[in-house]
């Protein structure tokens, strides 16, 4: 990773109060965190298929909630492996774990939280995965570029 560069955590949570909170905690803690009320509107589910390049990734971390409207997070995890997702650090957060979705979601490859969230365990979680990540990677530009074109559309009332 290059030294200028911040680790980027795409942060998916229909509950308000815990986005923002994490979302601004994480970022008082180095990181880069890009996050949205549904995966609806995230553009890793936008898009039909991974546009990173052979040594890019999109973020190095993301971060879901398991329970949402419109699309559970096991749901937008297992698109994105579909889609040969480059990111591999995944954690899924819920207060309603059941034995099938813990299992579903450890078969994906998940780190799996319990809420109330100690966003403590996050950070802890995230520092660690930073001696596994591939120090020449790069962030592609594609997720900026799809995000600021639906920012435009939005603000355009398209």
């Amino acid at each position: 990773m290059h030294p200028r560069t911040k680790q980027r955590i795409i942060l998916i949570d229909d509950f308000n109060p815990i986005r923002t909170t994490l979302s601004k905690f994480l970022t008082l803690h180095g990181y880069e965190v890009f996050s949205f009320s549904n995966p609806m509107i995230c553009p890793l589910q936008i898009v039909p298929e991974c546009r990173c390049e052979a040594n890019q990734t999109c973020a190095d971390v993301i971060i879901s909630d398991l329970d949402m409207p419109g699309m559970s997070g096991l749901t937008f995890i297992e698109n994105q492996r579909k889609k040969a997702c480059k990111c591999r650090h995944i954690a899924l957060i819920s207060g309603l774990w059941t034995d099938e979705k813990l299992s579903r979601a450890q078969e994906l490859g998940c780190k799996t939280f319990p809420k109330p969230i100690v966003f403590e365990e996050i950070l802890r979680w995230a520092e660690a995965l930073k001696a596994h990540m591939n120090p020449k990677r790069e962030l592609c530009r594609w997720f900026e570029d799809v995000l600021s074109e639906l920012n435009a559309q939005s603000a355009h009332g398209k």
